[in-house]
């Protein structure tokens, strides 16, 4: 018979596995309640692994946009092992940029960041927090003011000019043209020249090379896809495009340093961007000091907004232009009545041509360079009656909202008409019922991470896409009309190059 002792020896070890599962069965049992007591927005149903993935098409925007019609204006959608929630109509966009604004203050990387060298040291793709409120500031205050925007009115007047004189070449000699590069070329030129005027003044292929790695580092970012940067394949590089990204970056990095120790070197210039952070770097007094891998990326990002933004919105007027061809020629008749054959249309004109402001609201209001922005909530709030929690990645399909027809009569028409009021005047009203425009028409974000360079991008956007209807009839190079596809993933971009023939119309430089 076992002693006391022994039945102890043996019992011991039952009652505490018998213990152990009672409080493991408790804990599972109360997380469990927790959880259910989490009212989360309503979503598909998802399939292990893949999530959702099987429901969005190529086109992120458009099957977001699909999916909120079923499930609603706020929605939780799993890519690969990351969750996301969709914000799809104005009035919840609002409640998340105005109302909760501070909650949704900060930004996740949404790209592929386990290639960024850069790690950490991001301004617009950056968390909230003591560097981008600082950045902010700056770029208000000094980068991107009035005053500094005024000042680079000459540069983006002269590289206007050189987009027009190489396209009146290809007319007298019957060539055609790619309107995509051509238009990514200027908008580059522009970046390269307000952000580093001296280094450009001596070596124009300087901004050459910055141009062709930024375009490099863009395809490399795009061809990752959305299950190498979300799903399992985020750290396995199957195809190696996070490799040669890394290796690009390498190279951006080498040539932007270069380009700093020409700075440091031959002392302050003109007063260009790279002036004043180079000054703000090397101040000991100053409100933050800022790192060199701070200013490399800082100038990558506005190389990377500028490709997306402006030359992808003029590249999209065109194309709307030529696809639409009374629009075309009431714009004409608008600028020629300004101008009257007497010279190029300038920025200065742009007060009294309505017409081409509403062309390019209307353009950005149906194909929006950031068709889907993102935020980070960084404290626990509802939205829309839902629990939204730390750390949740918000995304804002504006492609959604901006084609709403609870907003846009015939939303998915090219109509600038609707900028208009009834006496043709462009009065920044927009023609929709007891609506709020700031949440409605979101071409560059909303809240304090909205776009810091938007006025600099609607006066490249005016400047251009006057100057291009003013001197040149468009003709396609294969076919009557553009191809208006627009490419995969989160772009806005167009998926195919603009390949016409410039025929020229007027010669405002012929003496």
């Amino acid at each position: 018979m076992a002693t006391s002792t022994e039945f102890l020896n043996y019992s011991n070890p039952f009652f505490i596995s018998v213990f152990t599962i009672i409080i493991v069965y408790l804990l599972i049992k109360r997380c469990t309640k927790l959880k259910s007591s989490i009212n989360y927005p309503p979503s598909p149903l998802a399939l292990p692994i893949i999530g959702h993935l099987h429901l969005l098409s190529s086109s992120l925007p458009k099957s977001f946009q699909n999916l909120a019609r079923r499930y609603g204006p706020l929605m939780r959608i799993h890519i690969g092992q990351s969750i996301f929630v969709v914000v799809s109509d104005a009035n919840v966009a609002k409640e998340v940029l105005k109302i909760h604004d501070g909650e949704f203050a900060s930004r996740f990387e949404f790209g592929p960041a386990e290639y960024n060298i850069y790690k950490d040291a991001g301004f617009i793709s950056g968390p909230y927090g003591t560097y981008w409120r600082f950045m902010k500031k700056l770029c208000m205050t000094k980068l991107f003011a009035g005053p500094q925007l005024d000042r680079f009115n000459h540069i983006r007047e002269e590289e206007i000019v050189k987009l027009l004189k190489s396209l009146m070449k290809r007319s007298r000699e019957g060539k055609w043209c790619d309107l995509s590069a051509e238009l990514a070329n200027l908008t580059n030129n522009l970046i390269f020249r307000m952000t580093m005027s001296k280094r450009f003044s001596k070596d124009e292929n300087a901004g050459k090379k910055m141009w062709k790695l930024v375009v490099e580092m863009m395809g490399l970012a795009a061809k990752l896809g959305v299950n190498e940067v979300h799903g399992l394949l985020k750290k396995i590089d199957l195809f190696g495009n996070g490799k040669k990204l890394r290796e690009a970056l390498e190279r951006y990095d080498r040539l932007v340093e270069q380009i700093i120790k020409d700075y440091e070197e031959n002392g302050e210039g003109d007063e260009d961007l790279m002036d004043i952070l180079l000054r703000i770097y090397r101040d000991n007094n100053a409100e933050l000091k800022i790192t060199r891998d701070q200013i490399k990326y800082f100038i990558l990002e506005l190389f990377t907004a500028s490709i997306d933004t402006s030359s992808a919105a003029i590249q999209w007027a065109t194309a709307e232009l030529i696809n639409h061809p009374q629009v075309f020629k009431k714009l004409r008749e608008e600028i020629d009545s300004v101008v009257k054959f007497k010279r190029l249309v300038k920025e200065s004109d742009v007060p009294n041509l309505p017409y081409l402001q509403a062309i390019a609201k209307e353009t950005l209001r149906l194909h929006s360079p950031v068709p889907i922005f993102h935020r980070e909530c960084i404290k626990d709030c509802k939205i829309n009656g839902y629990d939204i929690q730390v750390k949740d990645r918000v995304l804002i399909n504006a492609y959604a909202i901006m084609r709403h027809p609870e907003a846009w009569d015939d939303p998915d028409k090219y109509f600038p008409e609707r900028f208009l009021d009834k006496s043709g005047e462009n009065n920044g009203k927009y023609l929709m019922q007891n609506k709020d425009p700031d949440f409605w028409f979101l071409p560059f974000g909303g809240g304090r991470r909205a776009c810091a360079g938007s006025l600099h991008a609607y006066l490249v956007i005016h400047g251009t896409v006057g100057a291009l209807v003013q001197c040149f009839d468009w003709k396609i190079k294969d076919g009557e009309k553009v191809d208006i596809t627009v490419g995969s993933g989160f772009s806005g971009a167009m998926a195919l190059p603009m390949e016409c023939y410039p025929v020229l119309r007027f010669d405002p430089f012929q003496e």
